[in-house]
């Protein structure tokens, strides 16, 4: 089965994904920039998600690269992972509605955990189609900064309900170190 279909599925669910996130921002109430600075908290949030967003989309299209053909398994963990990031838009509103409020900056760290790991199956359904010895397989390596990036957010969530912006912070830890697309799909 051709990857084609999959690769437009995927970034017509992430440009989806990215267009609920801008039509949630709302317009300020007045034409001052104090009228901006209650909509603070929901431009760092949309600013965060987007990025987000991005680098799953940048890391997709890398990872895509490397592919020869795609099965049933590879499908549903395609969907899976994009069922995770479509929840991105929820937690983001929730979030910067909330003003950082410690239950939706852990959720928040949910949905980026659990994008993490759905994705993580997704390449090892990729590797475990195409084998061990192939090109994808020696591309993906042991994927260290992806299990790093897991860790992160399994500390940061619990560290919501004692520091929100240590969480958020941590996010952006991860963010920072997925910002540099990752090449190694484009070396084969």
């Amino acid at each position: 089965m051709g990857k084609g279909r999959l690769e437009a599925f995927s970034d017509g669910v992430i440009a989806v994904i990215i267009t609920i996130m801008v039509l949630e921002t709302k317009v300020p109430h007045g034409s001052d920039f104090e009228a901006l600075v209650p909509l603070v908290p929901v431009f760092l949030a949309y600013v965060l998600s987007y990025v987000y967003v991005g680098i799953y989309w940048n890391n997709h299209h890398h990872l895509m690269h490397a592919v020869q053909k795609v099965n049933g398994a590879v499908l549903w963990t395609n969907l899976h992972l994009l069922f995770w990031l479509s929840l991105v838009p929820f937690v983001t509103g929730w979030v910067s509605e909330n003003h950082f409020a410690p239950v939706p900056v852990a959720l928040y760290g949910v949905v980026l955990m659990c994008s993490g790991i759905a994705y993580y199956f997704f390449a090892h359904c990729l590797e475990t189609l195409h084998g061990r010895d192939s090109q994808l397989a020696r591309s993906l390596g042991s994927d260290v900064k992806g299990k790093i990036s897991v860790a992160i957010y399994a500390v940061a969530i619990p560290l919501a309900f004692v520091k929100w912006w240590i969480a958020f912070a941590l996010y952006v830890l991860v963010a920072a170190v997925w910002f540099v697309p990752d090449r190694r799909f484009e070396k084969g």
